[in-house]
């Protein structure tokens, strides 16, 4: 018994010295994963984990819900669609055709007012907030350099990264975009407890504005530039630049790194449901415009859902671009197989959040992804040529 008592307290002793060394070292919001990922039953961040987290409110103003559609859930789900559904832990289906919900359906407990985590798909609603700040005057232009917002970035190509840079993704920062590492900076980025503090690990080490890099640092510096050149949190600027005017129906969270700090996760984790994530579908699809009154400039719009770089066809200013059958497509992303899918042409926005979703190209036929559109127009049939989608405003042309 005393040997036992004598290891006890050797391996405590020691025990002790490690946890002190990884908080020195900067690494102890490894603990934290630990518990809220591994303990609670999962390999990577998951819908609901939002909930070990600090969040800041999104708040509502008068709820606009969306118009329901005379045929609304009068088809089923395909065959097809139901073995995707089953098999990536599909949680929201919705169908919004011709701006009126004409299908949803929720799964695992999940309901249309059900929060879940919106991973990237943030990063869609964080160049928004970019939108507006410049046609505030908040922000000069698309072209600023961030220095003059966050001068403590350091690298050799700080002095020339511009605000597009981080809302491209072209920033030239040393990023290790791996969610399953616990040492790399992702990983940092979602559980430690200061965010700016770790601006120091994130040099610009390369020319901007060169070639799309997906990096989620880029997005996080956007948002932190966003918040100084505001004076206000991203939460504040979504809840009275969009939450509020599109007439979210429920309150949404914004996870932030600490209550202390108050750094919104700009790259990810808004929790909310599918019909109020797919606002910012609608809005997109409208140049800007919502319900006649223009909330981010046509031009601006326009060229977030154009491609910067030539060699880099999928992505804009925070949004994803596609073909699906010839018919152009854009989308918010997120991480697990979060989207909101717009088709211009059809008047059409199909949301799916889930647990899950597979690997395949996103182009692919036999993709869950591609699937979410297919079943979709299948399910419609000859309804979605009963009318096309009118333009509201004349595009113009952005101008840097």
């Amino acid at each position: 018994m005393k040997y036992f008592l004598r290891f006890l307290k050797w391996f405590a002793a020691i025990l002790a010295v490690i946890v002190i060394g990884m908080y020195i070292f900067g690494v102890g919001y490894i603990f934290k994963g630990i518990y809220v990922i591994y303990m609670q039953g999962h390999e990577t961040a998951y819908l609901d984990d939002y909930r070990y987290f600090d969040n800041h409110e999104v708040k509502t103003g008068t709820s606009q819900p969306w118009a329901v559609s005379k045929a609304y859930n009068s088809v089923p789900i395909t065959d097809s669609l139901k073995r995707i559904h089953e098999r990536w832990g599909t949680v929201a289906y919705v169908i919004i055709h011709q701006d009126s919900v004409w299908f949803e359906q929720y799964y695992d407990g999940y309901s249309d007012s059900a929060r879940s985590n919106s991973f990237s798909m943030a990063k869609s609603i964080t160049a928004a907030l970019l939108g507006k700040a410049i046609a505030d005057g908040q922000i000069s232009s698309i072209k600023q350099k961030v220095k003059e917002l966050v001068p403590e970035i350091k690298g050799s190509f700080a002095e020339a990264l511009t605000i597009e840079d981080l809302v491209s993704m072209s920033s030239g920062m040393q990023w290790d975009e791996s969610y399953y590492n616990p040492f790399s900076i992702t990983t940092r980025l979602y559980f430690d407890q200061d965010i700016q503090g770790a601006l120091d690990a994130l040099p610009i080490t390369k020319q901007p504005g060169q070639r799309f890099i997906y990096q989620s640092g880029d997005t996080q510096l956007l948002g932190i530039a966003l918040q100084r050149a505001t004076n206000s949190s991203l939460s504040d600027l979504l809840s009275n630049h969009f939450w509020q005017p599109m007439g979210a129906e429920h309150s949404a969270l914004w996870q932030v790194d600490s209550e202390k700090h108050g750094i919104e996760k700009a790259y990810c984790c808004v929790a909310s449901n599918a019909k109020d994530f797919a606002r910012f579908g609608k809005l997109y699809l409208n140049h800007g415009r919502w319900n006649g009154q223009q909330l981010l400039d046509s031009a601006y719009v326009s060229k977030s859902i154009q491609p910067r770089f030539a060699d880099s066809p999928q992505y804009g200013y925070g949004w994803w671009m596609g073909n699906y059958k010839e018919k152009p497509y854009f989308y918010m992303d997120g991480h697990l197989g979060q989207y909101v899918i717009v088709v211009p042409e059809d008047d059409l926005i199909v949301v799916r959040l889930g647990h899950s979703i597979d690997k395949i190209g996103r182009q692919k036929p036999e993709s869950a992804f591609y699937n979410f559109i297919d079943q979709a127009y299948q399910m419609l049939g000859d309804r979605i040529n009963e009318a096309k989608v009118q333009p509201e405003t004349e595009v113009p042309v952005l101008q840097d």
